[in-house]
C-alpha cells in the first residue's frame, strides 16, 4: 500500500470509528466528509508535489535551459578553478572520451557534456543531471597519470549516459520537500512559486548525489568500455581503485578518498576485482592479475616492480589492460619483440621495464613462451 492510500485508508478509519462512539448519522456523515475531504486534499498535494518534481527533473535533464541553469549554479556552489594544465586535460578527456563514448551509445551527439574544474580539494568528480560534469582540483592534484583520469572521467560519463541521478533522485527529492514541508497545515496552499523555488534548491543539492551500488558497478564497467574504444588504458580503471585502496590506509588519505567512494558505492576492492575481471574478459580470458602479478593462459608472465609513484599491484594493471587490448585485437599471432626498451606483442606495447623489474629481452622472451 503506497503512502496515499495509507492516508486515505487512515482518515477513513478515523471517521468510521467516529460513527461508533458519538454521532447521529448527519453528525457523522459530516465529520467523515470533512476527514475524507482532507485526505483527499494531500492527495491532491502530493499528485501535485509529485508533478511538479518530474517536472524540474526533466527540465535540467532534458532541455538545454536546464542544463545550462544547473551548470551555472554548479558553478556558483562550488567553485571554478582556471588552471590551464587542468582545464586543458579535461577538455582533452573528455574529447577522446566522448569518442569513445559514442562508439556505444550514439546519443551523446544529441547531448554533449557541459564540464568545469571546480575549486575543491578533495578528491572528487561528479555528473549531474542533464550530463553537466565537474571535476574537482584536487583530482588534478592527487591523480596525475592521464590514464587513471580518464578511468574516473568515463565512470562519471556513465552515470551521465544513464542518467543515473534524474533515475534516482526522485524519491530523494520527494522525502527532501516533504521534510521541508513538515508542519504545513492540511488545506493550506503549498503550490505556486514558493514550492517550485523548494523544489529547485533541493534539485540543485541533490543533483551531484551518487546512485546506490548497482548504479555506481554499472558505470565503473560503462567507463571501461568506453575506454577500450580510445587509446587509453583500460588497465587505468583496476589501477585508479587500486590507487584509492593504498591511499585510504592513512586516514589523511582516507578522508579525501571517501567523498570519491562514499558508503553507497561498492568498496574499491570490489570495483577494482570487478574492473580486472572485465579486463580478463576482454582479452579472451587469456589474462588475468592479482597481488601484482600479471599471467598470461594461467602461466606467470612477470611480477611489476613499483615504480613512478605506483605500488607494482598498481602497475600490474597496467600490464594486464595492454596485454587485454593486444589480446582483442589479435596482436597475440604476432611475436614479441622490443623496441627502444619497451616490450610490445604485435603493435602493442605491453611494458616498458622500470628499476626492479627484469629487462625487456627476458620479459620478451617469456611471453613468446607463454602467449
Amino acid at each position: 500500500m503506497n503512502w496515499k492510500k495509507k492516508i486515505l485508508s487512515t482518515l477513513t478509519a478515523a471517521a468510521v470509528g467516529l460513527s461508533l462512539t458519538f454521532g447521529t448519522p448527519a453528525t457523522v456523515q459530516a465529520g467523515t466528509a470533512d476527514l475524507i475531504g482532507a485526505g483527499v486534499g494531500i492527495i491532491l498535494q502530493g499528485a501535485q508535489l509529485n508533478a511538479q518534481l518530474s517536472a524540474q527533473i526533466k527540465h535540467y535533464e532534458e532541455t538545454e535551459q536546464g542544463r545550462q541553469e544547473l551548470y551555472q549554479a554548479l558553478r556558483e556552489k562550488y567553485g571554478v578553478n582556471e588552471d590551464p594544465e587542468y582545464n586543458a586535460k579535461l577538455e582533452r578527456i573528455i574529447t577522446n572520451l566522448s569518442k569513445g563514448v559514442e562508439a556505444v551509445d550514439p546519443t551523446i551527439k544529441d547531448k554533449p557534456y557541459i564540464y568545469f574544474v571546480s575549486s575543491q580539494k578533495s578528491i572528487n568528480a561528479s555528473c549531474s543531471m542533464g550530463r553537466v560534469m565537474m571535476v574537482n582540483a584536487g583530482t588534478f592534484e592527487k591523480i596525475t597519470n592521464e590514464d587513471e583520469l580518464a578511468a574516473i572521467v568515463g565512470h562519471e560519463m556513465g552515470h551521465g549516459q544513464k542518467s543515473h541521478v534524474a533515475k534516482s533522485n526522485k524519491n530523494r527529492l520527494q522525502k527532501a520537500v516533504t521534510a521541508s514541508l513538515a508542519g504545513t497545515a492540511i488545506g493550506s496552499s503549498i503550490g505556486g512559486g514558493a514550492l517550485t523555488s523548494i523544489i529547485a534548491n533541493l534539485a540543485l543539492n541533490h543533483s551531484i548525489a551518487h546512485g546506490d551500488k548497482k548504479q555506481e558497478t554499472e558505470a565503473d564497467l560503462l567507463g571501461l568500455e568506453y575506454m577500450t574504444h580510445t587509446n587509453y588504458n583500460p588497465g587505468a580503471c583496476a589501477a585508479v581503485m587500486q590507487k584509492f585502496l593504498e591511499m585510504s590506509i592513512g586516514a589523511e588519505q582516507s578522508k579525501a578518498v571517501a567523498l570519491f567512494n562514499p558508503s553507497d558505492h561498492p568498496d574499491s576492492a570490489k570495483r577494482r576485482d570487478a574492473c580486472a575481471k572485465k579486463l580478463t574478459e576482454y582479452s579472451g580470458n587469456h589474462v588475468t592479475a592479482k597481488d601484482g602479478v600479471v599471467k598470461v593462459n594461467n602461466k606467470t608472465f612477470i611480477t611489476v616492480a613499483p615504480a613512478a609513484g605506483m605500488s607494482g599491484a598498481e602497475r600490474s594493471y597496467f600490464v594486464m589492460g595492454n596485454l587485454a587490448a593486444a589480446y582483442h585485437n589479435k596482436q597475440n599471432k604476432h611475436e614479441a619483440t622490443v623496441q627502444n626498451g619497451t616490450v610490445l606483442l604485435g603493435n602493442q606495447p605491453i611494458i616498458t621495464p622500470a628499476e626492479g623489474d627484469e629487462d625487456a629481452y627476458t620479459i620478451a622472451e617469456r611471453l613468446n613462451a607463454i602467449k
